[in-house]
């Protein structure tokens, strides 16, 4: 009798261990992916901070566009409004199209382009453009690892027992893969 009780205790302390370290385990991987996502968060920041430079720049010389100019202000703030992460991959992709098309108008303007703030401002676009691919690619792989592990036995088990939900990935918009139309 006593070596049964014994026995008992012992499966359920190697129960409650387990259940502990995988615990441990899924707030450690779940943890990652917020700070990839806020690294994503960060470099979109860095690049809508950049943009009203970038727009004023524009303005001095070419006023007359003022539809463009307006389309990556409202992009901006809708990108700066987004709450999860499919709203946000939206307001970017919208946000990357109008930059797109700003880009366009800026080639009808060669003092535009040959200005020193401009060329500067662009430089740290692309650069900043670089990191939030780097950062989306880091932000996915971390959901990846993250939605495998919940789905795996045992760790689905306790992930769905503590309330672990799978994440979303930050997915480009529909249009994205489509080339901007850039009317003059």
């Amino acid at each position: 009798m006593n070596k049964n009780i014994i026995a008992i205790l012992a499966v359920m302390l190697i129960i409650v261990l387990v259940g502990f370290s995988s615990y441990n385990r899924l707030v450690a991987i779940d943890e990652n992916v917020n700070g990839k996502w806020s690294q994503v968060e960060n470099q979109l920041q860095r690049r809508a901070d950049l943009i009203p430079n970038l727009v004023e720049t524009v303005k001095g010389f070419a006023a007359h566009e003022e539809q463009v100019l307006s389309e990556v202000s409202a992009a901006r703030a809708k990108l700066a409004g987004a709450q999860t992460v499919p709203e946000a991959a939206a307001a970017d992709a919208e946000l990357t199209s109008a930059l797109s098309r700003l880009l366009v108008v800026v080639e009808n303007y060669p003092t535009l382009k040959a200005d020193a703030n401009f060329r500067q401002l662009q430089d740290e676009l692309a650069g900043t453009e670089n990191r939030i691919a780097t950062s989306r690619m880091d932000y996915n792989t971390a959901v990846e690892h993250y939605n495998s592990t919940i789905r795996r036995f045992p760790d689905m088990i306790w992930a769905r027992m503590l309330g672990f939900d799978s994440r979303e990935y930050f997915k480009a918009d529909e249009g994205a893969h489509d080339v901007p139309e850039v009317k003059f």
